[in-house]
């Protein structure tokens, strides 16, 4: 009837409480129609209240995932490069890239809990959100003003066009920047995540993803576009000083672009995403009076109701429901690692497929666009001004391939869900780690076919058209295994625990070590692995390229028959 309202009750449990509390959200809608009064009527029992808000609010909600994914774009594709003209040596490059694995592995899961516990009249995800942006603008202001910090400390004073020496303290001075840029992005990554997952209903789950991926595809786009630039300091050249040369001031001016970029995505999420901020009431004694709190957002009215959780279940039957989740980061690992005897027993080569995928994919990014100056240009950041200029095209064109890595990665991500329908799970994800292998190896005789156009003649020479086409055509092709690896782990995971009592959630955190790990491992030893062979990328892409064929083998045999259907649980961010 017109006058009257429909209730339907969402009992989401919030397992992250110190006291396990169920929180119903009673979505008071007034029917407008006869139709809405049916789909909404009592007798679906517990079906989807419908959406809790609009498609343009849902788009305009997840626009911070473009510009995190805007600056990681850049910090892929500029850093490991820029490093180098600090001084650093090629060898020692990739031990900068050790914090994200462990913010990763330690931060993200407890600003994810704390995210969960916050009482803000904000809301829940959006001063986590606000707080990660402010810290990933003053990481890359740091990043970008690094050798101008370093000049004012006290480094060389000489121009840095003639200077080759390294430069101490504008070094320390990025690296700081670098690993609180590796800390903000993963305070960010979870709440914008979770916010996603509280503003749609049951029936805007595959669509919020869609969205939310393809924001992050269009940052990555403008990230990797701007990084292949290079002209930066040309439009603005006020930016280059005497410790800051056309490297350092075009990386300066990306940075900065990608502040304001960020900035208005960021203002633009917190503004439409209205969150219902979660009750600091505690529930009463006898379990029987409510403490509520009501409020609208997005054009919903809702009353929240806490129950103790006790009285309901039941102490004695119930004593899972009774662990305390302590919120501290050696908590969070210690909890990670110890809950690794409860997981299914094909869980277990889910973590070994996924170590092997991640062992084979991390080389690649931390050193594409270096590979690309080096081994294909035959560039040296740190060489004469030929040298440099050549490192320089080098990186530019590796950033247009991770441009076109991207656009393949978005087109892929389409087409994962039919090809697991028609081959099942286990054989696309081993034809993602085969397809890595393949191409891994082919930055082997890419390098090659460089090496001897390079040294038909006395002076470095640019690649050839044969050459640049194949490297560039090898970037693209990685987009089609990463979007695989990107999303279909994660369901694979979710069907392994589907009947093992609650355990998904666990099951993911788990998952989260099979990543960092490796992670670690290649941030540690790449360079002095590629030392040993007397420098350039080329032994970390080829052992990365061992461990893709393992990681395919191994797909192949251990892992188990899985039913055909699909559901994309999103992608990972950065």
């Amino acid at each position: 009837m017109a006058g009257k309202s429909e209730s339907v009750s969402i009992s989401v449990p919030y397992r992250n409480l110190r006291k396990d509390v169920e929180v119903e959200m009673v979505a008071n809608r007034q029917n407008e129609s006869a139709s809405s009064s049916s789909s909404s009527s009592p007798s679906n029992h517990g079906a989807a209240v419908g959406k809790d808000c609009s498609l343009v609010t849902l788009v305009l909600s997840c626009t911070v995932a473009a510009g995190v994914q805007f600056g990681w774009a850049l910090q892929l594709s500029l850093l490991t490069p820029y490093i180098q003209t600090l001084g650093i040596s090629h060898a020692f490059s990739s031990f900068i890239w050790l914090c994200g694995p462990i913010t990763g592995l330690v931060v993200q899961p407890c600003v994810g809990i704390w995210s969960d516990k916050c009482t803000s009249k904000y809301g829940r995800r959006r001063p986590f959100i606000l707080v990660g942006s402010l810290m990933i603008s003053i990481a890359v202001i740091i990043i970008g003003f690094s050798a101008d910090i370093g000049y004012l400390l006290g480094d060389s004073k000489e121009h840095c066009s003639t200077f080759k020496g390294t430069r101490t303290r504008a070094a320390f001075v990025f690296i700081i920047g670098f690993w609180l840029l590796d800390l903000a992005n993963n305070t960010v990554q979870g709440p914008a995540r979770a916010l996603l997952a509280d503003l749609s209903g049951p029936e805007q789950r595959n669509t919020a993803n869609a969205v939310f991926c393809l924001w992050m595809a269009i940052g990555n786009i403008l990230g990797f576009s701007a990084g292949a630039s290079g002209r930066w300091q040309e439009w603005f050249p006020f930016l280059t000083s005497r410790a800051c040369c056309a490297a350092c001031g075009n990386l300066k001016a990306a940075f900065l672009l990608a502040v304001v970029f960020l900035t208005i995505c960021t203002l633009v999420t917190i503004y439409f995403a209205e969150e219902i901020p979660l009750a600091s009431n505690k529930p009463t004694q006898n379990g029987l009076d409510h403490s509520k709190s009501n409020g609208t957002a997005n054009g919903i009215k809702y009353a929240r109701v806490e129950r103790d959780m006790d009285v309901q279940l039941g102490k004695s039957n119930n004593e899972h429901q009774d662990e305390t989740y302590i919120d501290s980061p050696g908590s969070v690992l210690v909890n990670l690692l110890t809950s690794l005897r409860h997981l299914p027993p094909a869980m277990h080569s889910v973590l070994i497929v996924m170590a092997l995928t991640w062992l084979s994919w991390f080389p690649f990014f931390l050193f594409d666009t270096d590979w690309m100056g080096r081994e294909v240009y035959h560039g040296n950041p740190t060489g004469d001004s030929l040298l440099v200029k050549l490192y320089g095209q080098g990186v530019r064109e590796g950033a247009f391939g991770l441009l076109l890595n991207s656009v393949v990665l978005g087109i892929s991500s389409f087409l994962i869900e039919p090809m697991c329908q028609r081959m099942g799970a286990r054989a696309v994800w081993a034809l993602s780690n085969f397809t890595v292998f393949a191409c891994m190896a082919g930055t082997a005789v890419i390098s090659l076919m460089s090496l001897r156009d390079n040294t038909k003649g006395g002076e470095p020479i640019l690649p050839n058209e044969t050459t640049r086409t194949a490297a560039v055509i090898v970037f693209a092709l990685l987009g089609f295994p990463l979007a695989i690896t990107y999303s279909v782990p994660f369901s694979v995971t979710a069907e392994v625990t589907a009947d093992s009592g609650g355990g998904q959630g666990l099951a993911i955190g788990v998952l989260n070590l099979a990543i960092v790990i490796p992670q670690m491992i290649v941030s540690l030893g790449a360079g002095p692995w590629d030392a040993l062979f007397g420098g350039g990328n080329l032994p970390a892409f080829v052992l990365a390229s061992v461990a893709a064929f393992a990681a395919g083998v191994i797909a192949l045999r251990s892992l188990p028959t899985l039913s055909s259907s699909f559901k994309s649980t999103g992608f990972h961010i950065g």
